[in-house]
């Protein structure tokens, strides 16, 4: 057997996943609570325990990893303007796997920087300007960010012409400041990849240490990426196939999580009507949002805000019951319904994540009236011919009714300017192993393409 274990150090759970290569089958999965608190390898090890072992124990070819643990990869971007530069470093970081705490445009000012102290964030992200544009803003942020108390990694992917200089004045205070290409070279052009690379690079070298994750390296090769990442990278191989090997199309991944809720389209998003004109940036083919507010167990207090007063008419509740029965999640966020009532619960909030999710994931329609008639524009992306929706994350795995959970990710009528998947096939990441599978890829992208189209089950 040529066993490969791949690990998800989450940020409620350690998934453990074993496959054989030559099989390409899955020879166990199990899971325990994350102990970043004491030793990440604590939670990985019962979990690793859970699975039955062979006779002479495991021979393992290799070892990956990949973390959200301990909040993950927390980023902060900054640009020159809030729908040009500003947004392109902001997509830069969420496809690095990013959360972006904060985006700030224009000049940063003291206020701005009290923000960042506060939010205390793993990476810096400056941009501005385009290439051989301005020039000022990115220099004075420079000198800005260099006033900080603290030290903080930073990614520089600004103006060409001035990302030097920027760099030398933030090495006064800050290690590493790192240069990667300008993510919007020119007006209206998106080019992020060098900019995620870089983030990806610093996030291994540095910020995993910093966690406390570096123990769990004694075991592995290497923790290879944020677990975001990793669910990106095998939801766009599952999309685009590998060689011979077809994918499944277009298609959006819902991954509904203690801490967040994070939706992944691959698709262009170009619109569906003859008559609909696009405005805006460029969308990516590959894109990722992450939303901070709508998570299951660490998030569910701010879930239960945003859900207002739709979450208790949906329930029945009272008040009162649902706060005590957040309560018994802040207690345990490990915590797997115990009764009827519970299970409700959880199917509630997760109905609402993954709507509210989806809903500022895909793109909208507005009507604009000019002198020659009525026109209609569409900002983002169009995903209601999308044919696959796939859902994963504990609320959908521990549920018998995964299906009512998913419907949240579908168009409703009543909000029709909300571009939703229209009549989409639903699927379930049954055994949780989109992570690993994103992991899987950097050294057997053909084997993880057929172990996931085996696995994930239709609904």
């Amino acid at each position: 057997m040529q066993a490969v274990i791949l690990i998800d150090f989450g940020s409620t759970y350690t998934k453990v996943t074993i496959v054989d290569l030559e099989s390409e089958n899955i020879v166990g999965t199990a899971r325990a609570g994350t102990t970043i608190e004491t030793n990440i390898m604590d939670g990985m090890k019962v979990a690793l325990a859970q699975i039955s072992e062979p006779a002479g124990g495991w021979n393992f070819v290799r070892k990956l990893a990949c973390s959200s643990a301990a909040g993950g990869l927390k980023m902060i971007a900054s640009g020159l303007v809030k729908e040009l530069t500003a947004e392109a470093a902001r997509r830069a970081a969420l496809g690095a796997g990013a959360r972006v705490l904060e985006v700030f445009s224009y000049e940063l000012t003291q206020k701005d920087l009290d923000r960042i102290i506060l939010s205390k964030p793993d990476i810096l992200l400056l941009a501005g300007g385009t290439d051989g544009g301005n020039r000022e803003v990115i220099l004075k942020n420079a000198e800005m960010l260099s006033t900080l108390p603290v030290s903080l990694p930073v990614v520089i992917a600004g103006n060409k012409v001035v990302s030097g200089q920027a760099a030398d004045i933030l090495r006064k205070r800050h290690t590493p400041v790192v240069i990667a290409d300008n993510v919007m070279p020119e007006l209206g052009v998106l080019s992020v990849e060098s900019a995620r690379l870089a983030i990806r690079e610093v996030y291994l070298t540095h910020i995993i240490q910093a966690k406390g994750l570096d123990k769990a390296e004694e075991f592995l090769e290497r923790i290879m990426m944020p677990t975001p990442s990793a669910v990106l990278s095998a939801a766009e191989l599952l999309a685009q196939g590998y060689g011979s090997e077809p994918g499944m199309g277009e298609l959006i991944i819902v991954d509904v999580g203690g801490a967040t809720t994070d939706v992944h389209s691959i698709a262009k998003g170009d619109p569906s009507k003859p008559s609909v004109m696009l405005k805006g940036l460029p969308e990516p083919y590959v894109k990722r949002t992450v939303e901070g507010d709508l998570g299951m167990r660490y998030s569910s207090e701010a879930l239960v805000e945003t859900a207002g007063k739709c979450l208790m008419d949906n329930l029945g509740w009272t008040n009162d019951q649902v706060l005590d029965q957040l309560s018994l999640y802040k207690e345990d966020p490990w915590r797997i319904p115990q009764t009827a009532e519970e299970a409700k619960f959880d199917v509630a909030m997760g109905r609402i994540a993954v709507g509210l999710a989806v809903d500022r994931h895909v793109g909208t329609i507005e009507v604009v009236y000019t002198p020659f008639g009525a026109s209609y524009v569409q900002n983002g992306k169009d995903l209601t011919p999308l044919a696959v929706v796939i859902g994963t994350g504990g609320v959908l795995l521990h549920h018998s009714d995964p299906l009512e959970i998913l419907r949240g990710a579908v168009f409703n009528p009543q909000e029709p300017t909300i571009l939703k998947p229209q009549d989409p096939s639903f699927y379930l990441d049954k055994e949780y192993i989109l992570a690993a599978m994103g992991l899987l890829r950097e050294v057997s992208p053909q084997v993880a393409l057929r172990m996931m189209k085996k696995y994930i089950v239709k609904l």
